[in-house]
């Protein structure tokens, strides 16, 4: 069974920038779509941004232009970059299937925080 460690997580201030890993222990390849979900404190778990294999592209409307989701079949890892991030995008992040299929990692925290 395919398992997640997401990682990059910390600290940062508004306006600033962190890139996101999420390693698969297995391949992902056979996952048509990949995605980024975030769940902030006292809030449902949401849908940040999706790729598929070849790639098609989604982003939540309150973050296009600002993050950016990447796929690396060969290395089973999936990216996600945030720019000009706000307090609103303090959430804890997930990686899984789009719709999730895998055993949900521990997931990474990003404070966003002056």
């Amino acid at each position: 069974q395919v398992q997640l460690v997401e990682s990059g997580g910390g600290l940062v201030q508004p306006g600033g920038a962190l890139s996101l890993s999420c390693a698969a222990s297995g391949s992902i390849f056979g996952f048509y779509a990949m995605a980024w979900y975030r769940q902030a404190p006292g809030k449902q778990r949401e849908l940040v941004a999706s790729i598929t294999r070849e790639p098609s592209i989604s982003y939540l409307d309150s973050v296009k232009g600002r993050f950016t989701i990447s796929r690396d079949n060969s290395k089973n890892t999936v990216y996600l970059q945030r720019n000009y991030l706000n307090p609103g995008d303090t959430a804890l992040y997930f990686c899984n299937a789009d719709p999730p299929r895998i055993l949900w990692g521990p997931g990474t925290q990003v404070p966003v925080s002056s």
